[in-house]
C-alpha cells in the first residue's frame, strides 16, 4: 500500500513549505529600525533588521531558492530514468539540510542568499518525482483528491511556517528557526538512501537497461571475434579501445538528444503550455501572497498577530480549499477539461472576493471576504497538477513536472516578492500595492478559461514511446501491485 509513502511526501513537502512560511514571518523576517523627529531610534529585528536590507533585497530571499530549482530540478527529472528516484531525493533532500543550518549560520545578506540558492536544490529532488509515484498508485477515481492532500501540504506548510517563524523569533532568535528544521528533515534525507528502489510507470527499472546494455556488448564483442583473426589482436584492441569511447560519448549524446526531444514535446503541447501559463500568473500573486501578507496585514489594519491571523487562515483555508477542489474534479469526473473549468471558475471569484477584501477599512470585514477567496483560489492545486501529469505521455510526468515547478517560480513568485517590494518602495501604501497584485488572478482565470476550447487527451494510460519492451512492463509493477517484499517498508 501507498499510505507510509504518501504521509513521507506529505511532510517532507510541508517541511519545505514550513521553511518559505518560516522566512516570511515576522518573527524570522522582521523589520528596519525606525527613527522619530524627535531623534528617538529603535533597533530592527529579524533578517531585516539585523543585515539592515531594503524591500528589494529582503524580497530577493525569497527568491534567491530559484537559482538551485531551476539549475537542479532538469537534471534531477532527466537522472529519474536511470537512476533510482528515491537516491536522487535524498541527495537532493541532504543539501537542503546543510543549506537551511547554513542559513542559521549565514553573517550578512550573501551569505543567507547562497544558502536560500542551494535549498532550492532539495525541492528539486522532490517536485519532479513525488507527484508522479502518487499519481501512479492513487485509486483510479480518486486520483486528484490523493494529489489534493499531497498539495495541500503547501499552504499548511506556509501557515505553520508563519506560526513557527513568529513564536521562535520572540522568544528566542531567528536564526533557530532554520536549525531545528534542518534537524527535522534530517531524517528523512537518510531515508531516501536506504528505500527499497521502486519503478515510475513508463520507465525501465535501471537493472533491465544494464542487462540489456551488457547483452548488446557481448555481442558486439562475438562479432569483432568473429570478424577479426588471431594475427590482428593489436588492431582489434585499438579498435575495440576506440569503439568503447565512441560509445561512451554516443551514449551522452543520446541522453542531451532525448532532453531535447522532451522538451520540444512539451512545448509543442497547447494543454500543457497554457495550464503552465495560467500557473505562472496565478503563483504571481499567490507567492507576494505568501511573503508580503503578514507584513501588509500588520501596515494595513495594524494586526499586532499578523503571524498567527495569516496563519490560521491559511491553515483552515488551504486545507479545506485544497481537498474540495480535488474532491469536486472527482465528481465532476476527472477529465482535463474539467480541470479547467473548475480552475477558471474557482479563481475568477476568488480574485473578486479577495480584490473586495483589500477595499474594506473594517480589519474584520476583510478577513471574512479574503477567508472566502483564498478558499476559492487554493482550490486549483489538485486540478492544475493533475493536467501536468495526463497530457503527457507517462515517461515526460517527472520532467512535466519539474518545467512547470521551475516556470511557475521564475516567472511567478521569484520575480512578484521583489517587484512587490520595488512597487511598495515607490508608493509606500500597501492597500495600493494589494490591490494591484490581486488585480492579476483576473489573466490567470482568463488563460485557464481557453484552455476548455482545446483539444486534449489523457494520456495516462498509453505506452511510453516504445521504448520500454514486454520484459521490463513486467519488472515496472506500481507500488499497490502485490508485491509484499518491495511494499512491505511502507505499510
Amino acid at each position: 500500500m501507498l499510505c507510509r509513502l504518501l504521509v513521507i511526501f506529505c511532510v517532507i513537502n510541508m517541511l519545505n513549505y514550513v521553511d518559505r512560511g518560516t522566512i516570511a514571518s515576522n518573527g524570522v523576517n522582521g523589520s528596519l529600525g525606525t527613527c522619530t523627529s524627535s531623534g528617538t531610534c529603535t533597533s530592527g529585528s529579524g533578517i531585516q533588521g539585523e543585515f539592515n536590507l531594503n524591500n528589494f533585497e529582503d524580497g530577493v530571499l525569497s527568491s534567491a531558492f530559484m537559482v538551485g530549482l531551476l539549475v537542479a530540478s532538469p537534471i534531477f527529472a532527466s537522472l529519474s530514468k536511470s537512476v533510482n528516484p528515491f537516491r536522487l531525493i535524498g541527495v537532493g533532500l541532504s543539501v537542503w539540510t546543510l543549506a537551511t543550518a547554513g542559513c542559521g549560520f549565514s553573517f550578512n545578506f550573501w551569505s543567507i542568499t547562497i544558502c536560500r540558492m542551494l535549498v532550492g536544490v532539495g525541492e528539486a529532488s522532490f517536485i519532479s518525482l513525488a507527484a508522479p509515484f502518487i499519481d501512479d498508485n492513487a485509486p483510479i477515481a480518486q486520483k486528484t483528491a490523493w494529489l489534493a492532500i499531497f498539495y495541500m501540504c503547501i499552504p499548511t506548510g506556509y501557515a505553520l511556517g508563519y506560526v513557527y517563524g513568529g513564536l521562535v523569533g520572540t522568544y528566542l532568535n531567528w536564526r533557530f528557526a532554520f536549525w531545528v528544521e534542518a534537524i527535522l528533515m534530517l531524517p528523512f534525507a537518510v531515508l531516501g538512501f536506504v528505500m527499497k528502489p521502486l519503478n515510475l510507470k513508463g520507465f525501465a527499472p535501471a537493472e533491465s537497461k544494464q542487462a540489456l546494455i551488457s547483452e548488446e556488448t557481448d555481442v558486439q564483442e562475438v562479432q569483432d571475434t568473429d570478424a577479426l583473426n588471431d594475427s590482428a589482436k593489436p588492431t582489434k584492441e585499438k579498435f575495440s579501445h576506440m569503439f568503447s569511447k565512441m560509445k561512451c560519448t554516443c551514449i551522452d549524446l543520446n541522453q542531451f538528444s532525448r532532453f531535447i526531444k522532451d522538451m520540444k514535446a512539451l512545448l509543442v503541447d497547447k494543454v500543457y503550455v497554457v495550464n503552465v501559463l495560467g500557473y505562472c500568473a496565478y503563483n504571481f500573486v499567490l507567492g507576494a501572497y505568501s511573503y508580503w501578507g503578514p507584513k501588509a496585514g500588520y501596515k494595513i489594519y495594524n494586526m499586532s498577530d499578523a503571524d498567527l491571523i495569516f496563519g490560521g487562515i491559511t491553515i483552515v483555508c488551504g486545507i479545506l480549499g485544497t481537498l474540495a477542489g480535488g474532491y469536486v474534479l472527482d465528481l465532476m469526473k476527472s477529465t482535463i477539461p474539467n480541470a479547467f473549468k473548475l480552475l477558471s471558475v474557482t479563481t475568477f471569484f476568488g480574485a473578486i472576493f479577495c480584490f473586495t477584501a483589500f477595499c474594506f477599512q473594517n480589519m474584520y470585514a476583510f478577513l471574512a471576504f479574503f477567508s472566502v477567496g483564498e478558499l476559492l483560489v487554493f482550490a486549483i492545486q489538485g486540478p492544475v497538477n493533475y493536467i501536468c501529469l495526463h497530457c503527457v505521455n507517462p515517461s515526460l510526468r517527472p520532467l512535466s513536472m519539474a518545467i512547470s515547478t521551475v516556470s511557475i517560480h521564475i516567472f511567478g513568485d521569484v520575480p512578484s516578492s521583489p517587484l512587490v517590494g520595488v512597487l511598495q518602495d515607490a508608493i509606500n501604501n500597501w492597500r495600493e500595492t494589494s490591490l494591484i497584485l490581486t488585480s492579476i488572478l483576473f489573466p490567470a482565470a482568463g488563460i485557464w478559461f481557453t484552455g476548455i476550447f482545446l483539444h486534449s487527451v489523457d494520456r495516462f494510460n498509453e505506452d511510453s514511446e516504445g521504448q520500454v519492451t514486454e520484459v521490463d512492463r513486467s519488472n515496472a509493477t506500481p507500488l499497490l501491485e502485490p508485491r509484499v517484499a518491495e511494499t512491505s517498508l511502507f505499510c
